[in-house]
């Protein structure tokens, strides 16, 4: 119920201070689990992440370092969030997002762990890869063009609009994890992942895989080409 109201409202506000432009949004299930994996770039992309997957029982994790502030526990107890320590493999956690996909919800994660400092892709952390192949759960990569957060500060100082562009990638699965030489699996899978979200970027914003050979595969490959065609897709509320 929390999460329909946050959509509401974003739905309100959102348009006022950014034109949002969407595509490919019905490869989104509305049913069953997913892990959507976008690129991090400021503080709008959570938001965003919870109004494209469009739906209430979407998984959301947040910092351990925000436990500290009594509105971000009162926000994450509403949502029925989970807290994740970013500084180190959090497996406590991962294993409750594991459970929340294999019930069936959708996750939305950020494999650079954080905001980008480049406003460019940084090297991914295993923990989608690692969600995913145990859950078995689809992979969507997503691409966030126009979130950073210096564009926000200098755009809204000047009483303009954002213009943010969002494309949705072809959903694809990852290979089972092995029992043997699990951490060279995650490093490939994480860099598939990587390179996938990569695909759907312009140049100026691939960062450290930029030349990665598995990126230019993709960008040879049908759908992988940007700038996205004109959006036909707009956001809506869940009823």
């Amino acid at each position: 119920m929390f999460l329909k109201i946050i959509r509401f409202l974003a739905h309100l506000l959102l348009p006022l201070i950014a034109k949002i432009e969407i595509n490919n949004l019905e490869r989104l299930p509305k049913k069953g689990s997913y892990v959507m994996v976008a690129n991090h770039l400021g503080r709008l992309d959570a938001i965003l992440a919870v109004l494209l997957a469009n739906r209430s029982d979407v998984v959301v994790i947040i910092a351990d370092k925000y436990r500290r502030y009594v509105l971000w526990r009162w926000l994450v107890y509403m949502v029925d969030g989970i807290w994740i320590n970013r500084e180190t493999t959090d497996f406590r956690a991962l294993r409750q997002v594991q459970k929340r996909l294999e019930a069936g919800h959708p996750l939305g994660i950020a494999p650079e762990g954080t905001r980008s400092p480049t406003e460019t892709l940084q090297h991914g952390k295993p923990g989608a890869a690692f969600i995913a192949s145990r859950a078995g759960a689809p992979i969507i990569p997503i691409s966030l063009i126009g979130t950073e957060d210096s564009m926000l500060r200098q755009r809204l100082r000047r009483g303009k609009r954002l213009h943010i562009q969002i494309q949705v990638g072809q959903p694809f699965m990852l290979p089972p994890m092995p029992r043997q030489h699990k951490g060279e699996y995650l490093e490939a899978q994480t860099a598939e992942i990587m390179c996938q979200i990569a695909a759907l970027l312009p140049p100026s914003y691939r960062g450290v895989y930029a030349d990665h050979p598995r990126v230019r595969e993709l960008l040879q490959q049908q759908n992988y080409h940007f700038p996205p065609q004109p959006p036909t897709d707009t956001l809506q509320t869940a009823s």
